[in-house]
């Protein structure tokens, strides 16, 4: 673990992480902000993982969790990958599709368990963060990232998930945030900072939460919890209803990160299966 802390890949991917944190602060999901043909392409690809579900039915089986249907979906992402990655990657940069397909794999879940947890979620960071380090997105593609592409990513990971019943994995069930995401409170309690009048108490409010998900990602990420699990918010989600005490969505942001750090990008069974290579190296960082 201490050298996966000191190493390029951690520098890199947590400075990926904290640069999006900034370019999505105080905006809403509906702001307008510039759609490069590299962030439609990457949304074509989530769209064809969306139908793809559609395509492969859960099956019937006597285990209420972890439909086995999902590893037939998986198989097909599995054998597509590289030809997905392709399409949004130019010619010239072909050789670097192998490298940055593996993180698309990873990114979601496990078809032997049937899960799904942080780790997947952080190798669809990383397979972003290959992206712009080879050039594919690009600096003024800060907003798009998260906005059009991350958040649809999140959208056909709650479609995965409630089709096929996955488990989620290394989930701290419930003393952990949530069972499946990190990143979507994260950069969703930024787009909130300096909000004229949500505060982070009113997430725990229905009404706040129903008239303003459709602009926020952290209130669509209460609400799919609301959805899923029954019961008082303040006994399913403890950790999140603790978080609503706190007095600013600066503060809330600044925790989050922190918690990050050490609940998931500093535990061994959530980093154990995160993969090395060129564009994210586990040699210690270069100063330069």
């Amino acid at each position: 673990m201490g050298k996966w802390k000191r190493s390029q890949a951690y520098a890199d991917y947590i400075g990926f992480i904290l640069t999006l944190n900034e370019g999505v602060k105080g905006k809403k999901l509906t702001f307008e902000y510039r759609v490069s043909e590299a962030i439609e392409k990457l949304v074509a690809l989530l769209n064809t993982l969306d139908r793809w579900i559609d395509e492969t039915p859960p099956v019937d089986q006597p285990s209420r969790f972890g439909n086995k249907a999902y590893r037939t979906w998986y198989a097909k992402l599995d054998e597509e990958a590289e030809n997905l990655v392709a399409t949004v990657v130019p010619t010239h940069l072909a050789a670097a599709v192998p490298e940055v397909a593996v993180y698309l794999k990873e990114s979601v879940g496990n078809s032997t368990r049937i899960d799904y947890g942080t780790g997947h979620e952080a190798a669809f960071a990383a397979f972003l963060c290959c992206l712009c380090k080879i050039g594919v997105l690009r600096v003024d593609d800060q907003i798009a990232i998260v906005f059009k592409v991350f958040n649809r990513y999140l959208e056909v990971m709650r479609k995965l998930q409630k089709t096929y019943r996955m488990e989620p994995a290394g989930s701290q069930g419930v003393w952990g945030l949530d069972d499946f995401q990190f990143l979507p409170f994260i950069w969703g309690s930024s787009q909130l900072i300096d909000h004229p009048y949500l505060e982070p108490r009113h997430f725990v409010d229905e009404k706040a939460v129903n008239e303003n998900h459709k602009d926020y990602m952290f209130l669509e990420c209460i609400l799919f919890i609301t959805e899923m699990k029954t019961g008082p918010f303040a006994e399913h989600s403890n950790q999140l209803w603790n978080i609503s005490a706190v007095p600013s969505w600066s503060k809330v942001n600044q925790g989050l990160i922190r918690m990050y750090k050490a609940e998931c990008l500093e535990k061994f069974p959530v980093i154990q299966h995160f993969k090395f290579g060129s564009l994210l190296p586990i040699h210690p960082v270069t100063s330069g």
